[in-house]
């Protein structure tokens, strides 16, 4: 019987079979799991029409390259062929279109189908599922709420044995513990199992019983389930973590730069730590209790003071209940900080507008792919490949203006809102549109001149434009985040040498265009008779004097309109286009520093600080600086934000200072000197010029992702381990007297005179 499906789209894969290559999508429906599965597909490539090929059906199509020469597909019944064709190809000096797209994701984009979708055919009951073989399929907005399953292992280090794994959500909060059930009766806190293999049993038993749509974790690809499939090959358990008992397992980085990659069939793995990033959520530190305290205000059950991997040895052999404890407490916080930071709506989001898989971090450039290919072939065009023009020369970045130093009153803050997808916009950049110009072109730069119709990506902005606004008036957050992501990300993708239309002459008219309207905008204010005291890629800092807060407020809003009007007159005038550049006045600081670079009297760039709001307790702001900067110690950044508070508010400062370097000498700061930074690279890697965090991570005798050490007089130790004594001076020296002295310079002092001792910075 035929039945048409809703479902949200989880996980996608491929594979050759001898009827050809077999798709197979996995969806949450309200009736719960479904699998389409779509056999005897063919992959497909272009090729220009004068080239000879060897192998694939070759069927002569109505496309053309960007050049305007007729094209023709090659179809082929495996993968394993086309790239097999495609290599041969390109060996012989000839060029593939769009040969490298995998098959899952050139069949969902070519029906514009991103993140739900709706199937129809006949429905057959599986064990725990329901599946459709060969249905129709189309676009859908169905929504569905999508189960979580967060799990955590404890282990005896990196490549030491398991000791125990919980879980949360789905299914409930489980815990199995290594240990002899016969010995005394278990805690009711967590389930003892014999050895590691029973271990992994009773997970995937759990896992496959609660079968929830998503599993999570903190670092949980490179470490949890990367553990758990090593360990589940040397037990000889198979990994069946997927739905419909499917095998799981996790692929290795091509480098120690890149993070593993998870395939689960029928669930989405998302890592905590590389969601939020993808959510453009930072944090001093991406410790999991770190991040807790942050969004929940709570952290851990148990902190280990000392070595975390003899903690959790001492818990087992000791106090089992408390491992059990602890190792639950990890699951809890992950799921709540995915629920503080609503990071399914931001994942779901940004798969539903995208195309992205949810599990997929980064990919700018395939969104824009998955965006614009369909569209593009619809015009009646193909791309080509990545890194066909053979070349990449590097585009302007934002102008960015030398600054002038000083600390001010009334600062304002003049903002173009989304300038670079409002430049796409008004002047038509677009990779068609420059291919296919006609008559009566858009001028850019570099030579590149845009068609005033039939393009393609200033379209895609406004679309995206307006359902932000949609999204905003709707208080949807997650919705507006991710178009916002999605929107800012097309110039860095045009302007990448992983894009397929990347060219010179497209970035450029997007940059060097910010340029024009940044500098003239400078010129038309200064004009006015305002100080611009900084500029930065879409932004104008504006210093207006002496003034009541209502007053500045007032010539902010003058100034956005003033600006706005000459640039919808300029650009009718002098293009005949229509401007959609809108400028803001966005902050007014009552104070404001800006710094000089460090050893030169010369102005900073994208570092400042400032007060803003009114009352008598104004909220400090600050950029750039070593106060918001992780690689600085957290005394130091505290001893900047509270100088600059109290300088700002023209409190006393220098008896402060005075006592805050004799308390540092005495010891009494000890745990605000703690260095802590993520270690990219194998330990191994690192063979001259070691930094000191790396020394001090051989020191533990383990991988780690990320150090907390201390400077002591025999060099960068581990705080986990017995240290030397601290080195203060070097604290006093190359952590707070630069952070100080970034402020004391206007003031005509140094903290090394402050301070009460002669500091230097190079002792």
């Amino acid at each position: 019987m035929t039945e048409t499906v809703e479902a949200v789209l989880l996980t996608r894969q491929w594979f050759d079979r001898q009827s050809g290559v077999e798709l197979t999508f996995w969806a949450a429906s309200e009736q719960g799991p479904v699998k389409a599965v779509f056999t005897g597909r063919e992959s497909v490539m272009f090729v220009e029409r004068t080239l000879s090929t060897e192998a694939g059906r070759r069927q002569a199509v109505e496309l053309a390259n960007l050049k305007g020469d007729p094209v023709d597909a090659l179809y082929f019944k495996t993968q394993r062929e086309l790239r097999r064709e495609r290599e041969r190809i390109r060996a012989a000096g000839g060029r593939t279109l769009e040969g490298t797209i995998k098959a899952p994701d050139r069949f969902l984009m070519e029906r514009f189908v991103t993140g739900a979708f709706s199937l129809t055919g006949a429905v057959m009951d599986r064990p725990g599922y329901r599946e459709l073989i060969n249905p129709q399929i189309r676009a859908s907005e169905f929504s569905t709420p999508l189960s979580i399953l967060s799990f955590d292992v404890e282990t005896l280090g990196f490549d030491g044995p398991l000791l125990s794994i919980a879980t949360a959500g789905a299914g409930g909060d489980q815990v199995w513990v290594i240990a002899d059930p016969d010995a005394a009766p278990p805690d009711a806190n967590y389930t003892s199992v014999r050895n590691e293999a029973d271990l992994l049993k009773a997970f995937l038993r759990h896992v496959s019983q609660a079968d929830p749509d998503i599993l999570t974790g903190w670092n949980v690809i490179d470490f949890d389930l990367a553990t758990l499939v090593k360990k589940a090959a040397a037990f000889g358990v198979p990994f069946l973590l997927g739905r419909g008992g499917e095998r799981a397992t996790v692929l290795p980085p091509q480098n120690s730069r890149q993070p593993h990659i998870a395939r689960v069939p029928g669930r989405v793995v998302l890592d905590g730590i590389a969601t939020l990033r993808s959510a453009t959520l930072s944090f001093e530190s991406f410790r999991l209790e770190a991040v807790a305290q942050a969004l929940l205000g709570r952290g851990k059950k148990i902190e280990h003071t000392g070595d975390p991997v003899a903690e959790i040895a001492r818990m087992h052999a000791h106090d089992k209940p408390a491992l059990a404890a602890y190792n639950l407490m990890d699951c809890q916080l992950v799921l709540d900080i995915f629920a503080a930071a609503d990071l399914i709506g931001f994942a779901t989001e940004r798969q539903a507008l995208t195309g992205l898989p949810m599990d997929r971090q980064g990919g700018s450039t395939a969104a824009f792919d998955n965006l614009y290919l369909p569209r593009l072939h619809r015009k009646g065009y193909v791309a080509p490949d990545v890194g066909d023009n053979g070349l990449f020369v590097p585009s302007p970045g934002g102008w960015v203006m030398d600054s002038v130093p000083g600390i001010y009153n009334n600062v304002l803050v003049l903002d173009f809102k989304s300038l670079y997808p409002s430049i796409i916009r008004t002047f038509a950049i677009d990779p068609l549109g420059m291919a296919a110009p006609g008559e009566d072109p858009i001028p850019g730069f570099e030579g590149a001149a845009f068609a005033r119709s039939g393009h393609i990506l200033p379209g895609l902005i406004e679309s995206l434009w307006a359902a932000r606004e949609q999204a905003k008036q709707r208080q949807d957050s997650d919705r507006s985040q991710v178009i916002k992501i999605i929107m800012n990300s097309f110039y860095g993708v045009l302007g990448s040498g992983g894009c397929r239309f990347f060219s010179p002459k497209l970035a450029s008219s997007i940059t060097l265009r910010g340029h024009e309207i940044i500098q003239e905008s400078r010129a038309r204010i200064e004009a006015w008779g305002y100080q611009v005291i900084y500029g930065d890629t879409d932004s104008l800092f504006v210093h207006v004097g002496e003034g009541e807060a209502e007053a500045c407020a007032r010539i902010g809003d003058d100034l956005a309109v003033k600006l706005n009007t000459y640039w919808t007159e300029h650009l009718a005038t002098s293009y005949q286009i229509v401007s959609h550049l809108e400028l803001e006045f966005e902050t007014h600081y009552r104070q404001f520093l800006m710094p000089t670079m460090r050893g030169s009297d010369k102005g900073s760039k994208k570092r400042y600080a400032g007060t803003v709001g009114t009352g008598e307790a104004p909220k400090l702001v600050v950029k750039g600086l070593e106060a918001v900067r992780t690689d600085w110690t957290p005394l130091a950044r505290r001893v900047q934000r509270e100088l600059l508070s109290r300088v700002f508010a023209g409190t006393p400062w220098r008896d402060w200072m005075k006592e805050l370097a004799h308390s540092v000498r005495g010891g009494h700061l000890d745990d605000e000197l703690v260095y802590t930074k993520r270690i990219r690279r194998g330990l191994d890697e690192y063979e001259r010029n070691v930094p000191p965090h790396i020394q001090a991570a051989r020191k533990l005798g383990r991988s780690v992702r990320e150090i907390s050490y201390v400077i002591t007089v025999d060099g960068p130790q581990p705080i986990e381990l017995a240290h030397a004594r601290i080195d203060y001076e070097h604290y006093l020296t190359r952590q707070l007297a630069p952070v100080a002295d970034v402020v004391l310079q206007f003031l005509d002092t140094s903290f090394a005179v402050v301070a009460g001792r002669q500091l230097s910075l190079f002792e």
